[in-house]
């Protein structure tokens, strides 16, 4: 068997989406994701002018030679655009693996280690009490762990907040960089306020999530992590920039709220020292931006080693092939922690027609041999690419907030 041809598929039918697809010869086929938001097209170029060409006549098996093929071969190591690129061919080639064996993916990886994927919705409101309404929403459709997101006073808008209440978020909203106004006090101040109502009104048996966005210094961030210890929550997510990783043993030193990060990893050597040193408790590195299931499984093991467990990014910008991948790889990982779910739009499920489900919420993984997800290429074509970038933060004085 020998790989004839591939060529990737762009499509936005709500979000931007690179798709690989790779036929055999024999007419077995599998598809990778390979999104990469707001960089779509680079990810594009470098698959049609520098792997491609590389792939047409390998044996589509050889799926660990081929990984180190294309992250050694290119020298230019690492990096999200490389590392969106090589995870695109390893999903498919996986794909392809298990549709040739006959099993759904998740069984090749070494079968089930759960029979359900926990996963946590977003709740986001421009205050605390239409934030509370939104969780109460989420908990009414079954979900066991809800990230909570609201506005904060002064600050008119805020990433991670939806513009408008009982609307789904959606970060990547203009052409070009929007500039969001911030203010680290207004934000300190407020969050610990939010995590009291919740608890308030929901008890202790729901999981409470927060998301910082990467907008505090490593102090400020053992201030917050102190100040909401009392309400229990099951992570505080990206508190800090990660490129300095030892940022993360200062915020350790002072609280002990469990700390996550990860999402835009896209190698092993990112969250190495965070995971050996024991300075955070989930790994959130997804399968699209970090060299597909052979890389991440590796980061997972070594994670396993330090009592650190998964918690993959779950964005919309991530197509259903991305997270139909993620829910087999979750159903196998021993050291599994919890999903991310952003429900994607209903033209999005249309293109990418795929056999996971979400019930009580949890996901329930597919039977189909493969990852269980398809693309209609006809349909794809009703939804051209548009540009779409995410916002940055100025500090209330002008500044680049730059940490």
């Amino acid at each position: 068997m020998k790989i004839e041809r591939a060529y990737t598929i762009v499509t936005s039918p709500g979000r931007n989406f690179v798709t690989l697809k790779i036929v055999t010869d024999q007419g077995e086929y599998g598809i990778g994701d390979a999104t990469l938001n707001g960089r779509e097209m680079a990810v594009v170029a470098y698959l049609e002018e520098h792997v491609i060409p590389t792939l047409i006549g390998r044996d589509p098996q050889r799926i660990e030679d081929i990984w180190h093929y294309l992250y050694r071969g290119a020298y230019w190591r690492r990096g999200p655009v490389t590392m969106s690129a090589i995870a695109a061919v390893d999903m498919a080639l996986w794909d392809i693996k298990a549709k040739l064996a006959g099993m759904p993916l998740y069984q090749l990886l070494g079968g089930k280690s759960r029979d359900r994927v926990m996963v946590y919705g977003h709740a986001t409101g421009r205050d605390i009490d239409a934030c509370l309404e939104e969780v109460a929403r989420h908990v009414d459709e079954g979900y066991k762990a809800v990230r909570v997101q609201a506005g904060v006073p002064g600050i008119a808008s805020i990433y991670g907040v939806a513009k408008k209440d009982g609307e789904p978020y959606e970060p990547a909203d203009s052409d070009l960089p929007a500039e969001h106004v911030w203010s680290t006090s207004k934000y300190l101040n407020h969050v610990p306020k939010l995590f009291a109502a919740v608890r308030e009104r929901f008890g202790e048996d729901l999981h409470v999530l927060h998301d910082v966005h990467h907008r505090l210094t490593p102090i400020e961030a053992a201030r917050l992590g102190k100040e909401v210890e009392p309400y229990h929550l099951f992570w505080l997510e990206d508190c800090v920039p990660a490129e300095n990783q030892e940022a993360f043993g200062l915020i350790r030193q002072h609280t002990t709220t469990p700390l996550a990060v990860g999402e835009v990893f896209n190698s092993l050597f990112d969250a190495k020292a965070l995971i050996e040193n024991q300075w955070i408790d989930y790994i959130r590195a997804t399968l699209t931006h970090a060299g597909g299931i052979t890389h991440v499984r590796r980061i997972a093991d070594l994670a396993g080693l330090y009592h650190v467990r998964t918690g993959f990014h779950g964005p919309t910008d991530l197509s259903p092939v991305c997270l139909g991948a993620a829910i087999h790889f979750d159903t196998w990982v021993p050291n599994f922690g919890i999903q991310e779910y952003m429900p994607h739009t209903s033209a999005t499920d249309e293109v990418f027609p795929h056999d996971y489900r979400f019930e009580d919420g949890h996901f329930i993984v597919g039977e189909k041999p493969g990852h269980g997800v398809d693309i209609d290429e006809q349909l794809a074509k009703q939804y051209p690419y548009k540009r779409a970038s995410l916002p940055v933060n100025r500090l209330e004085d002008g500044t680049l907030w730059h940490w």
